[in-house]
């Protein structure tokens, strides 16, 4: 059964802007091949695009992951790196990656949603528990800069855009 099938509880209310992002380390892959992913580690280069998304294979998930992809150079050329997560078919984060991400950024995967949950943002699907869609900016030194939430794939890729930009004036 189609995802859009299921019966959806509210979603908790995403984390603050200003509020410091909770640390975490994930396992998935990029262009296909397994990763270990540490939140940490990826904020010592610059901000990061946290982005979590439903599921793989998704018609939303696969136009946001376009859309990212298609972004994700103009993302590194203002030092940040971007990263999809995801707690629905955590099995399929490594063809997504290397398919519908085109290779260009990391997607993880997020079992039970903890992940998600830490970032309040989460919902239940019927027995199961899914991200939402909602992204984040972090910067460097863990401070959340924007914390959004929509069902508008390219809004997700045009609001972070906007607050790296703006990070990115006050800091280079």
């Amino acid at each position: 059964m189609p995802l859009s099938g299921f019966m959806t509880q509210p979603a908790q209310a995403a984390l603050a802007e200003k509020a410091q992002a909770p640390a975490f380390t994930a396992h998935g892959a990029l262009d296909g091949k397994a990763i270990s992913f540490s939140l940490q580690e990826a904020l010592k280069k610059g901000p990061v695009v946290l982005y979590f998304f439903p599921a793989a294979f998704t018609p939303g998930c696969t136009l946001e992951a376009h859309a990212f992809a298609d972004a994700t150079d103009d993302f590194a050329k203002l030092k940040a790196t971007v990263v999809g997560i995801t707690a629905g078919n955590v099995d399929r984060v490594a063809a997504f990656s290397k398919e519908e991400c085109r290779g260009k950024f990391a997607v993880l995967a997020d079992p039970d949603a903890k992940v998600a949950s830490l970032y309040k943002t989460s919902s239940t699907h019927g027995n199961f528990l899914l991200s939402d869609r909602t992204s984040y900016v972090i910067a460097p030194d863990g401070t959340i800069l924007l914390a959004f939430t929509s069902s508008d794939p390219q809004a997700h890729v045009n609001r972070t855009m906007a607050a790296v930009t703006a990070w990115y004036a006050l800091h280079s």
